[in-house]
């Protein structure tokens, strides 16, 4: 388990253009994150983070076993080309998409640096989180974890990263497209109606029930966003 962060902090970032929406469809969000992939490979926009909500929502890969999907629920399922397992998203939940030129931004793990940007902005927020590392052969492990072991925050690659992939690895023209989701009100009892992540007997958590834990308010959505965003370099 390694808790350290990038040495750049921060996700060593900064002028990226903070974008906020409000709630805006799953696939419609990704058609507009694929437009901007191609701006930003053309120089016409900067580096950007999209902050929004999603309406509820399965996304699931070709990996994800059926036996992982659920078999009753009224919520849409919606295939995706990615890696990764299924996940819910919905009300209560921030997302984040960063389209990033990352041959401007130089080497370095973008997974990773997610990762620690969040934990800082948990940190700021008065919640105490951590990163795990994934064993070998084992199911991914990335994302954002509370010391007790409950997840609290899924990052991974955006379905049209992968489909408009060539030459070598999935970023061509030197420009990604990562999301990421923070449980800040969720209704956790929908990541029990499947499973999530692909990691049986994982609990997830939100910021709502460890504020209650800790006998205070949660913090309110732009509350959220705002530490989200300095600790991307968003601000």
């Amino acid at each position: 388990m390694d808790t350290g962060h990038m040495d750049a902090g921060h996700m060593g970032m900064g002028d990226i253009e903070r974008i906020d929406l409000g709630e805006v469809p799953y696939e419609e969000a990704v058609e507009r994150m694929t437009r901007w992939v191609g701006q930003r490979r053309a120089g016409e926009i900067p580096d950007r983070l999209a902050l929004l909500t999603h309406p509820p929502v399965i996304t699931y890969s070709a990996r994800t076993p059926p036996a992982e999907l659920p078999t009753d629920s009224p919520i849409p399922l919606i295939p995706v080309d990615r890696g990764g397992q299924a996940t819910y998203h919905g009300p209560g939940q921030l997302i984040g998409h960063l389209v990033l030129n990352l041959r401007e931004r130089g080497p370095g793990d973008i997974v990773r640096q997610v990762e620690n940007a969040l934990i800082d902005a948990c940190t700021t927020l008065g919640f105490e989180t951590l990163r795990r590392d994934t064993p070998p052969g084992a199911q991914s492990l990335v994302g954002v974890w509370t010391p007790a072991g409950e997840k609290l925050a899924s990052i991974g690659m955006l379905p049209h990263s992968r489909l408009r992939s060539s030459g070598r690895g999935p970023h061509r023209g030197g420009v990604t497209s990562h999301g990421f989701a923070l449980n800040i009100t969720s209704d956790l009892a929908e990541f029990t109606r499947f499973t999530a992540c692909g990691l049986p007997g994982v609990t997830m958590t939100s910021l709502a029930e460890l504020a209650a834990f800790q006998g205070r308010l949660a913090p309110s959505e732009a509350e959220v966003r705002d530490a989200v965003a300095k600790a991307v370099g968003a601000a």
